[in-house]
């Protein structure tokens, strides 16, 4: 069983893809009407052995637009000539797209508003004040 992984990417089984192709735009000529260059590749990740429950779940939040009715997470590449280069940009783009998908950002951590940024916040609430409380008409 092949695994398909790029350096710093997402190890998937190639078993695991749908891969087909047809004919894309892009560049070509008239190579374009005749040769099936553009790569779609379609992966149903609910039915993966690669991920744990969690990281289907997250893939599943994360990527809702990109999933069709199926399941499948769909992705492709139609820029290149070569159907070869096209494939390998799509698995390239289907790794980045998991890893990034599964990536967890930090925890933001609160910081405190400083003396001066308060100070600053007050003059100028007060210089508003200043110029509103000048528009009354006085009595």
């Amino acid at each position: 069983m092949a695994k398909i992984k790029r350096k710093n990417g997402f190890p998937i089984p190639e078993s695991e893809l749908d891969i087909s192709f047809s004919r894309g735009g892009g560049p070509g000529g008239q190579n374009v009407n005749k040769v099936e260059t553009k790569v779609i590749i379609k992966w149903n990740f609910w039915q993966s052995r690669v991920l744990s429950r969690e990281q289907k779940i997250l893939i599943g939040e994360k990527l809702r637009n990109r999933i069709n009715d199926l399941g499948e997470l769909t992705v492709y590449a139609q820029t290149e000539r070569s159907q070869s280069q096209n494939r390998a940009k799509a698995i390239k783009a289907l790794s980045d797209l998991i890893r990034s998908a599964l990536a967890v950002s930090p925890k933001r951590i609160p910081t405190k508003t400083t003396r001066p940024a308060k100070e600053r916040r007050l003059k100028a609430k007060a210089r508003h004040s200043e110029k509103k409380s000048l528009r009354r008409k006085k009595f």
